[in-house]
């Protein structure tokens, strides 16, 4: 049985490797990536100018922006680069029989700023 903090999002063959795919939990929009052997959530729009993250260029267990090249590790949130100050929430997923779940309570953010939006 499935613990109930888990939502079942979708069969992980129905997001292609090392690709990010948008959905809505809860009324929060996540991007989920498959990795292979993993799947990882992060809120889907970059804090710099709201780029669709899920849309964005796996590199390795980072993200790139496809709007201005902002960079954000997946399992952290954390942006990659000393001069973006900004993060993303992350989420705990996993796969259980072929299908991706997401834990919504688990919504962690690192390193937060508030002055990022003006960040360039």
């Amino acid at each position: 049985m499935i613990n109930p903090k888990w939502t079942r999002v979708t069969q992980v063959d129905n997001i292609p490797l090392r690709e990010g795919r948008a959905i809505t939990l809860g009324g929060v929009e996540l991007a989920i990536f498959n990795l292979g052997e993993r799947v990882l959530a992060v809120e889907s729009k970059c804090p710099h100018k709201g780029g669709p993250l899920a849309d964005g260029i796996v590199s390795g267990k980072t993200i790139v922006c496809p709007l201005h090249g902002w960079r954000f590790d997946l399992e952290t949130g954390i942006g990659t680069r000393t001069s973006q100050p900004a993060c993303v929430t992350t989420y705990a997923a996993t796969i259980r029989d072929g299908v991706v779940l997401v834990d919504m309570t688990s919504g962690a953010k690192f390193g937060a700023s508030d002055d990022s939006e003006e960040a360039a």
